[in-house]
């Protein structure tokens, strides 16, 4: 029977930071020993695990195809851990969060051997990479920046996607998400609306950090496009 945790009226509303940690921690604490949960982002609610039960279990809720893989839920910090880019593209990724406060995913080559994914389950790694990289939110609004921070110190990742059911659009409320996403987490933390809720059912903008080609146009598109021509002087390749 899934516990909701509800806080505030908006993704983006200042929490109280001990309810944050605590909420963090309980999603954490979830994950680790094979559940999953339904947390909060500026871009659409996701749905969350770990194990290889719950991440299977998340594909048949939301009747997604294995041919689409999950990502991790993280920030530039844990972008610069996990994946193998320069260190002018992870400077890159972090100015276009911290000074820029632009919502976007980077997908990239990743580093498995690395103590955060070296013990994970080779069926969720195969799920949630395609080709030798992974895909990850590394600008998710004040929940994921906390929830990656919790995960750094406590080595746990928190693998998923959006809490929907496949091709059915972005859900930016609790109540919002089907009954047949919801059933499948023991834990939904209810933060209130998504930042960048919209009737088109958009998510992140997914950004090939090896090229900077268009894996997805989502939100704020048009911002990040003109921003890393203007800031960085690199064109957005659409594929």
């Amino acid at each position: 029977m899934e516990t909701v945790r509800r806080r505030s009226s908006r993704t983006d509303d200042r929490v109280d930071p001990a309810i944050l940690d605590a909420d963090c921690n309980a999603v954490l604490d979830t994950i680790e020993t094979g559940g999953i949960a339904i947390i909060p982002t500026c871009l659409t609610y996701a749905i969350i695990g770990h194990r290889a039960e719950a991440i299977a279990a998340i594909f048949t809720a939301k009747a997604r195809s294995y041919d689409k893989p999950c990502g991790i839920f993280g920030s530039p910090s844990m972008s610069r851990e996990v994946h193998n880019l320069s260190d002018e593209r992870h400077e890159i990724a972090r100015l276009l969060k911290e000074e820029e406060d632009l919502p976007f995913s980077i997908v990239a080559p990743f580093r498995q051997s690395h103590p955060l994914l070296a013990k994970v389950d080779p069926f969720v790694i195969d799920n949630a990479s395609k080709d030798g990289t992974m895909d990850m939110v590394v600008s998710g609004g004040p929940f994921v920046a906390r929830l990656a921070e919790v995960s750094l110190r406590r080595n746990i990742v928190a693998f998923g996607s959006s809490a929907n059911r496949s091709l059915e659009g972005s859900k930016y409320r609790l109540l919002d998400i089907e009954p047949e996403v919801r059933v499948a987490a023991s834990l939904a933390i209810d933060y209130g609306v998504s930042r960048y809720a919209t009737a088109l059912g958009l998510s992140s903008t997914i950004i090939d950090f090896r090229d900077f080609s268009v894996v997805r146009v989502g939100h704020e598109f048009a911002r990040l496009e003109e921003t890393f021509k203007r800031r960085f002087g690199i064109s957005l390749r659409r594929i």
